[in-house]
Formats: C-alpha cells, structure tokens, sequence
C-alpha cells in the first residue's frame, strides 16, 4: 500500500514546486503540470475570434455546463467555462485573458485562474506588482470558497485548498525558500485539511480527483519514499475532464521514465485536443526522452505553430529543447 506522505519542514523543493503550481496549471499552467492546479500545470485563435466565439457563447447561456461532471453537475457560468477550456482544452492564454476578466467573480476557479495569470505574466518580468496581484487573487479564491462552502461543500473545501496552495507559493516566491519557508508549510497543512473535508463530501468526485490527483503526483515526484502510483490511479479511474486525466498521467509515467505507458497517455490526451500546443509539447518531450529525436523535433515544432497563444517563457522553453533535440539528432552517424 503507498503510504500518505505529508510535507516536512525538509520538503523545500515541494514547495518551490508548489510556488509554480498551476491545479492543478490545473493552476499555473505554463511548465508542462495544469488550477487551477499546476496544476499542469493553457492560444489563439486570436482575440477576434476569442472575442466571437465568448459572444455566441454569452448569448446563449443554456449553453454553459460543469466542465468536471455529466451528473450532479454545478451551476458554472458559461464565462467562467468558456476560460476554463481556453486555459485547459485550448491551451490558448491570450484568449484566457480575455474571458476570464469577464468570468464570474463569486466563482473561486475564476480567482484561481487569474492567480495564475498573474503569476506567468509575474515570470516575465518579477515586476513586485504583478507577484502582488497573485496574492490578491490568492486570497479571493479563499472568500470565494468561503462563501460557497453552505451551498456546496465539496467544492467550497476544494478551493479552500486552492487557495492556501497558492498562499504558499506566494510566501516562497515573496521571501524565498528559507524566509517563506514556515508559511509556506502551514499554508500546505491548511489545504490538506481542506482537500481531506472535500473528499469527505464525495472520494469519487471528477473535480476533486482532478486537484487531488495532481497535487499527489506533484508530491510524489519530490517528496522520497512516496510513489506516484495512486496519483496516476486517481487521475485514471476518477479524474475529469479526461483530457486533462489522461495529460496528468502522461506526466506523471513520463518521470517515472515509463515513456511507452507516457506516450500512450498523450496520444489520448491529443486526440482530444489536437491543436493544444502544451499537449503537442509533452509529446515531443516523452519521443525525446524515447531517444525519437526526429519526431520530437516535429512536435516541437507543431507546438510553436502556436506560439502567439502562448506565454513567452514557455516559447522560450519549446525552442530551447526543440534545439537541443536537434543537436542531438546532428550527432548521430548516419
């Protein structure tokens, strides 16, 4: 049985994880792990046409659904669905932007996605302002979640987590990891109480084992003596919506160095959101770690095609392995 394993004052990596995590991007997308965790932890089809496709959408708003669940579904708006898929399915952030500005306020993954605009427009410059903003939006999760906690507990307790999971990446990027270190550790034994009142409501809930899912595989992957595997079983039996399932396994087999099982996760995740730029990246980094050069090269590749959707460190990042793997393949003998 894999044993629970919480974080310890020396689980500092963790928490310079946690300070980049997106929920979930599922939180701070931008690195390969998606919440609005990392998560994860996101396009454009430009802003005229983010601008029309979200005003077919707001007139219509019978159109909006729970991204997360097809039964039990919650009352999400069509805007704040609209920024999730732009954020998640589309990999798209210009668009993200847009929609999300105009998303609904009393909705805690709308703060958190902001929290993560936030802080990859943070990453660009270290402008002090834009880190300030992060922790602005941080702390509306939180009320958010608060005040959803009487009509749905569940979610009320899971962005609660959220919330404190971002406070801790706040105190490690304000004050570094030895200064911000001690809140950055309550912080972290908050959301867990938090993700633990969540489960209590419903273990089997899509949006919950989504979070849950990628916080587990982003402890795994740093903490030792803890496995991955029930992240990856979490994420496989639970977890919704599948495209963003199916890419949390793909990380999760891809640094476990099992890329068969890694590539086989992708290539779902893909054939549910083809044009994802970040889902086309992490293939061309699991054929790299392959030794499939050649490919990989051509989903870099296919990911910078979109590259106007994305932010530009990432870019940056895509063109850094997408060169590498090309020295790579210039070394080998014919």
């Amino acid at each position: 049985m894999t044993q629970r394993v919480r974080p310890t004052v020396a689980s500092k990596p963790v928490l310079q994880q946690l300070s980049s995590f997106r929920i979930s991007r599922y939180l701070i997308p931008g690195n390969s792990y998606p919440i609005g965790v990392r998560i994860a932890p996101v396009k454009t089809v430009g802003i005229l046409g983010a601008a029309i496709v979200s005003l077919s959408l707001w007139a219509s708003p019978s159109l909006a659904k729970d991204p997360f669940r097809t039964t039990n579904a919650r009352p999400i708006s069509d805007r704040t669905e609209a920024a999730f898929k732009a954020f998640f399915e589309q990999g798209d952030y210009k668009a993200a932007e847009v929609y999300v500005k105009q998303a609904d306020p009393n909705e805690p993954m709308t703060s958190a996605m902001k929290a993560s605009l936030a802080y990859i427009d943070w990453q660009s410059n270290k402008d002090p302002q834009l880190l300030e903003q992060f922790q602005t939006y941080a702390a509306q999760t939180r009320d958010s979640a608060k005040t959803l906690l009487t009509k749905d507990p569940l979610r009320g307790n899971l962005y609660l987590a959220v919330g404190h999971f971002l406070q801790a990446g706040y105190a490690i990027l304000k004050d570094g990891t030895v200064k911000g270190t001690p809140q950055g550790l309550g912080e972290v034994q908050q959301a867990f109480k938090y993700l633990d009142a969540a489960e209590k409501q419903d273990p089997n809930d899509p949006e919950l084992n989504l979070v849950k899912g990628y916080i587990e595989l982003l402890m795994a992957l740093n903490l030792p003596f803890s496995s991955p595997t029930e992240a990856i079983n979490r994420l496989d039996k639970h977890a919704y919506p599948r495209y963003l399932a199916d890419r949390g396994i793909a990380l999760g087999y891809r640094d476990l160095n099992q890329q068969t099982q890694a590539l086989a996760a992708v290539d779902r995740a893909l054939k549910a959101t083809p044009d994802n730029p970040e889902v086309l990246y992490l293939k061309a980094q699991i054929l790299v770690r392959q030794g499939n050069n050649k490919d990989g090269i051509k989903y870099f590749e296919q990911a910078l095609k979109s590259e106007n959707q994305l932010p530009a460190g990432l870019v940056k990042q895509i063109k850094r392995e997408r060169d590498r793997a090309e020295r790579g393949l210039s070394n080998v003998g014919p």
